[in-house]
């Protein structure tokens, strides 16, 4: 087969990468010093045109499929990262064909779980992140969308806000239909246990996770965490006719969850004396959509909401509750949010991204205000801010850092 180059963002330069070598031996002067996860395949991140790339060599038939999976994912807006292309047709420099490439585009910001354990984080961090995978999970149930090999590994985490955000980085086993069944779904949650329980008894072994974290009860918290999010966004709740406030209740959950109703179907019974609800369709990313119309701000979820709680308390300091609410949200975004995002000097604008920036001066102000006994301004919590906190976080717009991979592992659960 002829060498082939298959991408949806045509780019000369990679012409110019070394595809007649394995993956394994490319020079270094090609390669972005980024943390790798745990993978049977080999996966490098490449510098090109000014951008990273990650390059998993895999089977050409598989790099294919799942660079065609991940392409309809990103259609249907699922948090995974972004498909580039697909390079076939590879022979080595003896003659001998070599495998496939998967290119796809580093996600900014992001941090796959090894990494984050070998950070000095809250205690809290292997339940947090389980909680996002939970979310992602669902997610990817409601679409249709069967993973087939859910684990932390093939997860990427973005911070959110003191949570994270979950994002597929491995769809190779995936398989997308019309709907899941309740033994499908099963199925996924139970890989996912076990993986994750595998993961974690791995961090256990190499001392990285938190002293009295049992990795096998921490890793059913996926079913527990899974069960309840899919029973509140899809579960069936019957109420009296007298109460149907309910139906206003159910809207508001789902909001505060993070999700927004497309259809919710009403029915009562012969006699009219009870009515039943159900949602049909839920969207993830309520508080992002809301913040994006009102601000141009794309961020993660939980960022969304904490913006737009200090864009309520801003509205409310002016006494603008009356006001247009797009006009106060430019002014809170030209006043508040742009100067505190651009104090940081241009050194440090690669810790964190604006938004989980802003969220933590936000809480700095917190704790300098409970310390002093009195208001701290913005102004002055963003100094003390940059000058000590800042330059001791680890630079995650690059994310260089630890290889994952020279982290002790005893078992190999996240791709077998």
């Amino acid at each position: 087969m002829a060498f082939e180059i298959r991408t949806a963002r045509p780019d000369p330069a990679l012409l110019d990468l070394p595809w007649d070598l394995p993956l394994e031996h490319w020079p270094e002067d090609h390669l972005a010093a980024l943390p790798r996860g745990i993978s049977r395949h080999v996966v490098r991140f490449v510098k090109l045109s000014g951008r990273v790339l990650a390059v998993k060599e895999i089977k050409e038939d598989i790099a294919a499929r799942e660079y065609q999976m991940l392409r309809v994912l990103n259609r249907l807006e699922v948090p995974c990262v972004e498909p580039f292309g697909v390079v076939g047709g590879r022979v080595g420099l003896d003659g001998e064909p070599l495998d496939a490439c998967l290119i796809t585009r580093h996600l900014q910001f992001s941090l796959p779980y090894r990494a984050l354990f070998s950070q000095s984080l809250r205690p809290d961090t292997s339940t947090r992140l389980i909680d996002a995978l939970a979310v992602l999970l669902v997610r990817l149930h409601l679409i249709g969308f069967w993973w087939g090999d859910v684990s932390l590994s093939n997860t990427l985490f973005r911070r959110d806000a003191g949570a994270f955000a979950a994002y597929l980085v491995d769809a190779e086993t995936g398989e997308l239909h019309q709907s899941l069944s309740s033994g499908q779904r099963e199925h996924d949650l139970e890989i996912a246990r076990v993986n994750i329980a595998g993961e974690l008894m791995d961090l256990e072994a190499g001392g990285y996770l938190e002293a009295g974290t049992d990795p096998v009860d921490t890793s059913n918290r996926i079913v527990t965490r899974y069960t309840d999010l899919w029973g509140e966004l899809t579960g069936l709740e019957r109420f009296e006719r007298g109460d149907r406030w309910r139906v206003d209740e159910r809207i508001r959950r789902l909001n505060e969850l993070g999700f927004d109703i497309d259809e919710l179907a009403i029915t009562t019974d012969f006699d009219g004396t009870h009515i039943q609800i159900q949602p049909k369709v839920v969207d993830a990313g309520h508080h992002s959509r809301r913040l994006l119309r009102l601000t141009g701000l794309d961020v993660e979820e939980n960022q969304a909401r904490r913006l737009l709680n200090d864009l309520d308390s801003y509205r409310a300091s002016q006494d603008r509750q009356n006001d247009d609410e797009e006009i106060v949200a430019h002014d809170w975004l030209s006043k508040i949010y742009e100067p505190i995002t651009r104090t940081v000097p241009r050194a440090l604008a690669g810790k964190l991204e604006p938004a989980e920036l802003f969220h933590e001066v936000l809480e700095h102000r917190w704790y300098l205000s409970e310390r002093a006994g009195h208001d701290v301004s913005t102004e002055d919590a963003i100094k003390d801010y940059v000058a000590h906190v800042l330059p001791g976080k680890p630079d995650e717009a690059t994310v260089v850092g630890v290889d994952t991979v020279e982290m002790p592992v005893v078992a190999m659960y996240d791709d077998d």
